[in-house]
């Protein structure tokens, strides 16, 4: 038997697909919708006002194109090319103007330096026509948008977490003001609400929270705000770090939105402020840098440490007999298990036994070889193999075996979120102290922080990190 809660749900649904397919046939091509509208229309735009001037000073083509060049990059680092939902030229007047003139000094003084000044007077003229065409064309592309987004024939797939005062305020000022170029699909809250509840009318409620990103592959959705709901904020961060199915720009009502400051990168919605989430650091071209970079420094590093590998296999084999690789089952990214490599620190024993006991420091199976190898770390080394064959990276969360992972997934809120990424053979979380018997929650912090805001030099800083405290270990 079908609940009530379903049959919104289901109808929602089918309310949705049809809305999304009748707008469909009618949207301009999809450069127009997205982030790249802005560099499809605005670049091009941009290019011609600032090289026109090159009709009447060409003999000065090196500085015309010089001036174009650290133009563009400017307006390009202080985002001026990043979608925006309010479209308003004369709050970017001022940021427009003024990279043009340090452009402008920065081009002239180089001429200066090199004895080919072209004189005030064309230079003027040139600067003042540069800044009347990149206003003027950035003027007729925002009217151009609007348009589009006024009639209909463009708009984002707009999903609205949550069904609260904020929810419904946002809703009404989406139907109020389509020039923001969001139509709203559906919305999702925690429980299925009364009939004569909800955002308003026309606005099917989808599902709960849960089912996120299930409904932004069944409507299509290209957006997403957060608003205000019944959820708690432990279910939506949950929930909104999970990695999305499709491409989606996800947008957040702050609290207290009505005093937040509307600054950076923030916008707003017919005055209600969003905040816009950064996308996940590690999604795209991002992942095939980190797995380059651990392909060339895992390599080195397993030709220049091979004396050292055979020295602590030796001296393993001394110590604890046959055997000196220890061989475990852990989880990877996506909880994938897979064999993790270690030189053996403890004495043997059994594989129940290893697989649910929790390492100490003191353990009495530890023998003098093993505490030499663990304080500096090189019974980790043979993990280098591991980050090879593609089973781990080498900065991540730790890897852990499945009893302690399933254990302190259910413990600890946010751990299993640590497996969104390859596990490292050194992480944040290590390097800052906690290594060994220390609190989980802490590490999973640690971590997580490190996937939200991960970049390459954030692996070169943890690597530097980690060697200072291997030859600390040493010396100490």
């Amino acid at each position: 038997m079908t609940s009530p809660g379903a049959a919104i749900t289901a109808t929602g649904l089918d309310e949705a697909r049809g809305s999304a397919r009748t707008r469909l046939g009618r949207r301009l091509p999809r450069a127009v919708l997205t982030r790249s509208s802005a560099v499809v229309l605005l670049v091009p735009a941009d290019i011609a006002a600032l090289l026109l001037p090159l009709l009447w000073i060409p003999h000065h083509w090196k500085l015309v194109v010089l001036v174009a060049t650290i133009t563009m990059g400017l307006y390009h680092s202080g985002g001026l090319y990043r979608s925006r939902l309010s479209l308003s030229l004369l709050d970017e007047a001022p940021s427009l103007l003024g990279r043009l003139l340090v452009a402008t000094a920065l081009s002239e003084t180089l001429q200066v330096i090199n004895a080919r000044d072209i004189g005030l007077r064309p230079l003027l003229i040139g600067v003042c026509c540069s800044a009347v065409l990149v206003l003027g064309c950035r003027c007729a592309v925002y009217n151009v948008i609007r348009f589009a987004r006024r009639s209909n024939l463009v708009g984002h797939r707009t999903l609205i977490v949550g069904s609260g005062p904020i929810a419904c305020e946002l809703t009404e000022v989406l139907q109020r003001y389509p020039s923001h170029g969001l139509r709203s699909v559906g919305y999702l809250d925690v429980d299925a609400p009364d009939p004569a509840a909800g955002p308003g009318p026309g606005v099917p409620y989808l599902g709960e929270l849960t089912d996120l990103h299930r409904v932004i592959r069944a409507v299509g959705a290209q957006v997403v705000i957060v608003a205000d709901g019944a959820f708690s904020e432990q279910e939506l961060i949950s929930t909104l770090r999970r990695p999305m199915t499709r491409p989606v720009a996800v947008m957040v009502v702050p609290r207290l939105h009505e005093i937040y400051p509307t600054t950076g990168t923030n916008d707003h919605i017919g005055a209600i402020s969003v905040t816009r989430m950064r996308q996940p650091a590690l999604d795209g071209p991002a992942r095939l840098v980190k797995r380059t970079f651990d392909i060339l420094v895992s390599a080195v590093l397993l030709v220049l440490l091979l004396p050292v590998l055979i020295a602590a296999a030796i001296a393993v084999r001394v110590e604890s007999g046959p055997g000196f690789l220890f061989r475990q089952t852990r989880l990877g990214r996506d909880g994938k298990p897979f064999e993790l490599l270690k030189f053996r620190s403890l004495r043997p024993q059994s594989d129940d036994e290893a697989a649910t006991q929790w390492s100490i420091s003191d353990d009495t199976r530890l023998g003098s070889v093993g505490r030499v190898l663990r304080r500096i770390s090189i019974d980790e080394l043979p993990q280098l193999w591991n980050i090879l064959r593609g089973d781990m990276t080498l900065v991540g969360p730790r890897p852990e075996r499945p009893h302690f992972v399933e254990k302190f997934s259910g413990e600890y809120a946010h751990y299993a979120l640590r497996h969104r990424v390859p596990v490292g053979l050194t992480g944040l979380a290590q390097v800052s102290g906690l290594r060994g018997d220390t609190p989980i929650d802490d590490r999973a912090r640690f971590d997580n922080y490190y996937i939200d805001h991960w970049s390459l030099w954030l692996d070169i800083k943890v690597l530097l990190r980690t060697v200072r405290e291997v030859f600390t270990a040493r010396t100490g």
